[in-house]
This record gives C-alpha cells, structure tokens and sequence, in this order.
C-alpha cells in the first residue's frame, strides 16, 4: 500500500514536469490520473480549445489591424475609390442579412403553412424587393466567377453603378440621384396611358360609366388632381372588357409596363401575365400595409412604400407623404381582386398632378 502511495505521488510530480504531455497508461492509474488531470491549474490553462481560441483571437487582431491600415491608406490616397469600397463592404453586410431575413421567412412559409398574403407588411416587401434585387444582382455574381475579376467588378461598379448595382451598393446620394432619374423615365408615360384610357373610353356603352370616365381623364390631362370617390365611381369598368388586365390591347400594357419598372419589350401574352403577377402582389402588399397601418411606417420605409405606388416622395414631406399614401389605400381597400387594373392606372391618376411631387412630363 505504501508502495503503491509513493508510486502515484512520483508519478503526479511526473504529470506536473511534464504538462500533463502524457498519456501512458501504466500501473492501471490511468483513471486516477484522469482524475487527478482535472484538478491541476496547467490543464485547466491549457487546453487545445483554449490554445485555438487563443490563436483564434491573435489572428483576428492581427486581420483586423491590417484592414484598418489599409482602410486608412485609402482614405488618405484615394479617397473616392475609399468611399466606393466602403460602400461595397456595406451593401454586402446588408445583403447578407436581408438573405438571412428571406431565409426565415421563406421558412416560416414553410413549416408553418403560412402563405404569402397573410404575411406582415415588411415580410412581403422584404421578399418582393429582394427577389428584383437578386435578378439584377446575377449578372454581376457571374462576372465575379473568374479569379482577379473582384478588380474588374470595381471598376464596373465605378463606371456603371445604376446598371450594374442593386441599391444596396449605392451612396445615399446615388439613391436619391437614381431614384429621381428612375421616376423621371415613369413620368414620361404617363401622358401614353391617359390618351389609351381616354381611346378605351368610347368601348364603353355605358352613358353615364363612359362620361364619368372621360371627365376623370380630361381632369388629370389639364393638371387637376382627382378625388378618391371620382376614382372609385369607374371602378366596376376594370373588371370586364376592354379595361380588365387580361382584355387590355398590346399598346396599353406597354404603356403600363414601365411604371411598374418592367420591361415592355416582351411578346404581348408574357406583359399581360406580368403585369397580372405585378397588380395582384401590389394588391396584397396594399392589403398587409393597411393592417398594419401608415403610420406605422418609418421614414424611409413610407417614402418607398410611395416610390413602388408611382410617386418620388422624396420632393414631399413626411405629412404630405402619409396623406398621398393613405389616398392611395382608400382606393386599394375599395377594390376588388378582379378591379386590379384600376390599382395600375392609379400610378397615374393619383400621382400625376400631386401637389409637390416631383413629375415632368
């Protein structure tokens, strides 16, 4: 026994030298020694995961340094390309939570059953505008696929930041800049659309509909800005021919297209199933923020809530923006699935002529 004692205090003396380096099992104390492992301060000091946490941490640091010194070199040197890659690093940290965001919506979809017009507000507008933000984004992730072509998608994004670039990468003032020159090309369609609405008007046999339609087009034609009740009083000639979406002539979708911001370079059948896809989804989103409520919005949210509805808010202020908006959800709540077409040639109706915003025919 006392043998066996003194074997075991020499053989702890060992483990203490040694680092606890060994792992010999001898004399059957392996499970002793386990034991004894446990309680000295070297193993708790260090361990492997410690060691790689540790080294972990070091080789962070060290990253982090030499970014910030390259950071600060560009500012010095190159202080507009410096802005240009700020703004990259931050639109992909942005990119990436709003996949994040997707992912655990399209999962909550999923498991739980939940189907797109009985998400929230932000949801759907999380979803809708990421979708149009990774189509445009695809052929610049392509472009990326080459090695060293990081260098070329600089220059690109330099150059050509409104063609190639998803808001994301684009300086608050780019966006303001953008947006305005955006709106500036929908405005331009506008005068189109009114003169198709007014030529669609004598197809009505209707008397009173047809006048009523022709009054409300000559109103936005001479600069006057229409009531929401002059709106909905035509509201039952959008369900049927010829001013349902599904019975609208090739020219007129063409006209609506680009105030959606669609491409109306397509075969007439493709426009007129986008152009369907486009009013139902604007329809639901009108549906979703009237639950939730204007109001609610913040600022930036409410201005693009106005922009995606046919208005550059960014000429309005905040009031005058919530009052356009709310003009415009009066009308939606009204209508029916079937009168989506309606809600399309509002884009024009209720923005046209709008006190303060920003349209140039």
């Amino acid at each position: 026994m006392a043998l066996s004692c003194s074997r075991l205090r020499s053989r702890l003396s060992l483990i203490r030298l040694s680092g606890l380096s060994t792992n010999k099992i001898t004399n059957g104390f392996y499970l002793q020694d386990l034991s004894c492992q446990s309680r000295l301060p070297l193993c708790r000091h260090y361990t492997s995961s410690k060691v790689r946490r540790g080294i972990g941490r070091y080789v962070s640091s060290r990253l982090q340094w030499a970014n910030a010194k390259y950071e600060g070199f560009l500012k010095r040197r190159f202080p507009r390309f410096f802005l240009l890659y700020r703004t990259f690093m931050e639109g992909f940290k942005m990119l990436f939570q709003d996949a994040r965001d997707v992912r655990r919506i399209k999962t909550k979809m999923l498991v739980d059953g939940v189907k797109f017009q009985d998400l929230n507000y932000r949801e759907m507008e999380k979803l809708r505008q990421f979708r149009r933000d990774l189509i445009k984004a695809i052929p610049l992730v392509i472009i990326c696929i080459p090695p060293f072509a990081n260098y070329i998608v600089f220059v690109l994004m330099y150059f050509f930041p409104r063609q190639l670039l998803i808001p994301h990468f684009w300086t608050h003032r780019q966006q303001l800049e953008f947006r305005r020159l955006y709106h500036s090309h929908r405005v331009q369609h506008h005068q189109p659309v009114l003169k198709e609405l007014e030529y669609m008007s004598h197809q009505v046999k209707n008397g009173h509909l047809q006048s009523l339609l022709k009054n409300l087009c000559a109103k936005v034609q001479s600069g006057g800005n229409p009531k929401v009740s002059e709106i909905l009083a035509v509201r039952s000639l959008f369900s049927r021919a010829p001013l349902a979406i599904n019975t609208l002539n090739n020219n007129h979708m063409r006209y609506i297209s680009p105030l959606l911001f669609l491409t109306p370079r397509l075969p007439g059948f493709l426009i007129g199933r986008r152009l369907n896809s486009h009013a139902l989804e604007l329809f639901q989103l009108d549906r979703a923020l009237s639950r939730l409520g204007p109001h609610q919005l913040s600022e930036s949210e409410l201005k693009q809530a106005c922009y995606v509805r046919g208005i550059n808010a960014d000429s309005l202020g905040t009031n005058q923006s919530r009052e356009w908006l709310s003009q415009w959800l009066q009308v939606s709540s009204a209508l029916k699935e079937s009168e989506v077409s309606l809600l399309l040639h509002c884009i024009v109706l209720l923005s046209a002529n709008y006190p303060g915003a920003s349209s140039h025919h």
